[in-house]
């Protein structure tokens, strides 16, 4: 997603200022789109969802050719699990803007998350690798979420290091490497990793339960029952708990 640069006051007062002329009035629709636009992500990022969704379709009504609308839009929905609805707003966001890194970034990952792993590593691929792309490590990391659904681990590694090289306290890639040094047994290296996550994130349902099959595998029970207990306490309505509980 992109970086919105745009004050939101020196916004307001231009909308207030500008003179009534066709040019100037597409001029200030889209600047107010772009506040609604900003206003929906924001709402996005504290999860207040109903809230961002309201100030993102208000953005589509007055500009139904922003790309960042979608592409946020398509994100919510996806935390709705709204799973048609958040690839028809991907896919209206690329039709727009096919070359936007932000919007292959994210489609891309939520193809291989659905299964469609070929589509999405073709969105992801070039984006590793574009020397225009401010933040590879985003396109990396998903890149090698999408070798971790084909079982490919070291090639799933090879792409979360590279990551890492790039931004080492980026978390995502932080709780990929321990995932993935699990899958391959590395638990010491696992638990290195662990640790470097904890350092600069707070734990998620998900971080927690593979800090608890890190800490079990290893032979650590002390650790890995603190682990399944914040994790049954802090979100004890999170998948991840309910699958713990299932498997108990």
């Amino acid at each position: 997603m992109r970086s919105f640069k745009l004050c939101l006051s020196s916004a307001l007062l231009l909308i207030l200022t500008a003179c009534a002329t066709t040019e100037e009035s597409k001029n200030v629709e889209d600047n107010t789109a772009d506040i609604y636009l900003q206003l929906g992500v924001r709402y996005l990022n504290l999860n207040k969802l109903e809230i961002a969704k309201e100030n993102l379709q208000h953005a589509i009504r007055l500009d139904s050719k922003n790309a960042q609308a979608f592409n946020a839009l398509a994100f919510l929905d996806e935390k709705l699990n709204k799973m048609d609805d958040a690839r028809s707003h991907y896919q209206i966001a690329i039709s727009l803007t096919p070359d936007d890194l932000g919007i292959k970034n994210n489609y891309g990952r939520f193809l291989c998350e659905q299964g469609e792993v070929e589509k999405g590593m073709v969105l992801l691929t070039p984006a590793t690798a574009d020397g225009l792309n401010e933040r590879p490590w985003l396109a990396m990391t998903n890149l090698g979420r999408c070798y971790m659904q084909l079982a490919k681990y070291q090639e799933a590694e090879s792409y979360f290091a590279q990551a890492l090289q790039l931004n080492n306290n980026y978390a995502p890639a932080l709780l990929e490497m321990q995932k993935v040094n699990y899958h391959q047994g590395n638990f010491s290296a696992a638990k290195v990793y662990l640790q470097r996550y904890a350092q600069v994130s707070e734990h998620t349902p998900e971080s927690l339960l593979i800090a608890a099959q890190i800490e079990g595998a290893s032979g650590n029970t002390g650790m890995a029952k603190h682990y399944q207990t914040l994790l049954l306490t802090k979100f004890p309505l999170s998948a991840e708990a309910k699958r713990f509980k299932s498997i108990k």
